[in-house]
């Protein structure tokens, strides 16, 4: 794959990530965004972090299992990673630990719903 095509499919990425956090914003889940542009911001800063953490873990060799505490570690690093980033981000608020919980999930879920939807069009 060339540059230009992962650039692309980068921002194609953050694009959808964007409108994902855009809608549960909108749905009052946890977090609050003053439009869609913070979102795509939120979007690429949230994508940057969750590099950095997987980098992080990686490199102190420890490994989250799968399973129902696999999952739970998922969500809070998932919920540290929104609070993180509505601290950088002008335009996203985040509503505390439980709100940025209630986000993630909602998150997943709309992004899932969203993939199942694309799916059954393809």
């Amino acid at each position: 794959m060339n540059i230009v095509g992962l650039i692309i499919g980068l921002l194609i990425g953050a694009l959808f990530t964007g409108l994902i956090i855009w809608v549960v914003g909108k749905l009052g889940l946890g977090l609050e965004v003053s439009g869609f542009g913070p979102a795509f911001i939120a979007a690429i800063v949230i994508a940057v972090l969750n590099a950095l953490v997987a980098w992080l873990l990686g490199a102190l060799n420890i490994t989250i299992g799968p399973g129902i505490l696999g999952a739970i570690i998922h969500l809070v690093i998932a919920a540290i990673v929104l609070m993180v980033a509505g601290n950088f981000v002008k335009g996203l608020v985040v509503k505390g630990f439980v709100g940025a919980v209630v986000a993630a999930l909602a998150i997943a879920a709309v992004g899932w719903l969203i993939s199942w939807g694309v799916s059954l069009l393809v």
